[in-house]
C-alpha cells in the first residue's frame, strides 16, 4: 500500500507568494497539501482558504520550529504517514517532491534532506554571506558534530518519515526549539541515534534582487542555526 504523504509549506505573511507555491504543488501528483500560517497579519489565510487547501492556523507567530512542529502534529494526527515541509515563500520546487519522498516509500530512508549543493541541485540569488554559512560554516560544523560529511544541513526542505517522531528521544516540545533551532536539532539528532538519514539534490532559487529576500535576521538568526551543533555537541541538551 502507498504511503500518504502531505506537504505542508509554513508560512509568515506570505500573501503575494502562497499562492505560486500552491499552483506547483496542484502539479505534484499522490501528495496532499496543507498549509501552516504562523500568525500571519497579513491576507495569507485568505488565499490559502479561497484556494480550497487546509489551512493550518497558529494565533500568533511562534517561530519556524514551532510552525514545523504543528505541521508534523497535524499530518500525524490525520493519519498521514510521510511529510514535506517547505517554504511558503516560493524559494523551493515542489516539482522536486519525488525525489525526497522516494527513497522514504521505498524503504531506504527515513529522513530525507534536500540538498540545493549536490550534483543535480541548484541555488541561485543567495546572497554572499549566507552561501558561505550555508555551503561552507555551517555543514562543516555539523559533519565534525556527527562524524558524517553532511552537504546541506539547513535546508528546510525535507521529507519525514513521521513513525520517527514516536521515538521518545527525539524531543521536539522543547521551547528552544520554537525558532530556527529545531531544523538542524532533528536532522542531527536522527542521524545520532542511528536512524536513516539521505540527501537528495534540490533547488532553492532566492528572488533576484538586492538583498534576496529573507526573513532570517543576521546573528540573532544565525546563532539559532549553530545552537543545536553548539548544545548537542557538548552534551548540554538532547
Amino acid at each position: 500500500m502507498t504511503p500518504r504523504v502531505v506537504a505542508i509549506p509554513i508560512a509568515f505573511n506570505e500573501e503575494h507568494a502562497i499562492g505560486s507555491v500552491l499552483d506547483r504543488l496542484e502539479e505534484v501528483s499522490d501528495v496532499d497539501t496543507a498549509v501552516v500560517d504562523d500568525g500571519s497579519t497579513d491576507q495569507t489565510a485568505a488565499v490559502v482558504r479561497r484556494r480550497g487547501v487546509s489551512l493550518i492556523g497558529r494565533p500568533t507567530r511562534g517561530g519556524a520550529g514551532a510552525a514545523i512542529r504543528t505541521a508534523y502534529e497535524w499530518a500525524r494526527h490525520r493519519g498521514y504517514e510521510i511529510c514535506v515541509i517547505l517554504a511558503g515563500n516560493d524559494k523551493d520546487r515542489p516539482a522536486e517532491i519525488h525525489r525526497l519522498i522516494d527513497p522514504i516509500v521505498a524503504g531506504e530512508a527515513d529522513l530525507v534532506q534536500g540538498s540545493r549543493y549536490l550534483p543535480g541541485g541548484d541555488c541561485r540569488n543567495l546572497p554572499r554571506h549566507r552561501a558561505f554559512a550555508t555551503r561552507v560554516l555551517h555543514p562543516r560544523l555539523f559533519s565534525l558534530v556527527v562524524g558524517r560529511r553532511m552537504t546541506d544541513t539547513t535546508n528546510g526542505y525535507r521529507a519525514l518519515r513521521l513513525s520517527l517522531l514516536d521515538d521518545p528521544r527525539l524531543n521536539l516540545g522543547q521551547s528552544w526549539l520554537d525558532g530556527y533551532e529545531l531544523e538542524p536539532y532533528l536532522l542531527l539528532r536522527a542521524i545520532e541515534l542511528g536512524y536513516r538519514v539521505r540527501e537528495v539534490p534540490v533547488s532553492k532559487i532566492y528572488p533576484s534582487g538586492t538583498p534576496a529576500y529573507t526573513k532570517m535576521r543576521p546573528v540573532i538568526d544565525w546563532w539559532r542555526i549553530l545552537r543545536p551543533l553548539v548544545l548537542l555537541g557538548l552534551g548540554m541538551k538532547r
